[in-house]
């Protein structure tokens, strides 16, 4: 699978008429990069992206003149222009203003971290997130994005899609085990979604990486969809996942809820994280 993703790829079909090719394939190259493939070979961007190395320079040139993209030698490297995108979402999705209180104050209460995402493809995205830690887990910080069935995020947002896009997640999901302890089976990953669905909550305890354990709910819109998932977590041995139901899920929900009134009092906000 290429690092855009199962359904960040949008089939012929799915496309509109006037879909830009080049454009999908520039913001793609952009994405390839993370904290393990800060610089790459134009060779290597290609195979990562899943576009010819032809194609991968184009992109690569038109970014690089941009600003976007800069190049030592014969690996290229992102440039500190590219925040200035994810910052446009920050601000016009008001964060600070709308989102960011809620967290500090759930935070304040009970320490530890806590974090808001949504769905983008098959992967959860962090759109907030605020934590008192004093160690802070670069697994949780704002953009990051990681598989949803690995996640108590996840399994929320999952939770949330009807079941012919939950059948089809199922269908060509993957799994790969990021701890010793992560659940790869297709039909117990099933279960727990169901169960969350069920519940309206997920936990998970050391299946996206060692020492969290997390506790989500789900964030709907006015019309009752999910449409993003808030979360609290704290470290494993510190905490269980049976502590935080009992501690935490109830001004959890309660939080979500002032969430879910705050984005109806700001419809393009709303519109922005993706209610309908």
């Amino acid at each position: 699978m290429t690092i855009t993703g199962m359904r960040d790829r949008l089939s012929a079909e799915e496309r509109p008429a006037e879909f830009v090719e080049g454009l999908a394939k520039g913001l793609a190259v952009l994405e390839c990069f993370d904290a393990e493939h800060a610089e790459m070979t134009l060779s290597e961007i290609a195979r990562r992206v899943g576009v010819s190395p032809s194609a991968a320079r184009r992109s690569l040139l038109t970014l690089q003149a941009l600003g976007y993209v800069g190049q030592t030698s014969k690996r290229f490297h992102l440039r500190p222009k590219v925040m200035s995108l994810g910052s446009a979402f920050y601000f016009s999705a008001r964060v600070d203003e709308v989102l960011q209180p809620e967290l500090q104050q759930f935070v304040r209460k009970f320490g530890d971290a806590s974090s808001i995402a949504t769905l983008q493809g098959y992967d959860v995205l962090y759109i907030a997130h605020y934590s008192e830690q004093r160690a802070r887990r670069p697994t949780a910080s704002v953009g990051a994005r990681y598989p949803a069935f690995a996640t108590s995020l996840g399994r929320v947002l999952l939770a949330g899609m009807d079941e012919a896009d939950l059948d089809g997640y199922f269908a060509e999901l993957q799994p790969v085990p990021l701890t010793s302890t992560t659940i790869v089976d297709k039909q117990a990953l099933r279960d727990l979604v169901e169960l969350a669905r069920k519940q309206s909550y997920a936990t998970t305890v050391d299946q996206l990486d060692y020492g969290i354990t997390a506790l989500a709910v789900p964030i709907k819109s006015a019309g009752g969809r999910t449409i993003a998932a808030l979360n609290t977590s704290g470290y494993s041995g510190m905490i269980t996942a049976e502590g935080l139901v009992t501690q935490r899920l109830q001004e959890l929900r309660s939080a979500a809820a002032r969430i879910s009134h705050i984005l109806n009092r700001y419809p393009a906000v709303a519109h922005i994280i993706g209610a309908p």
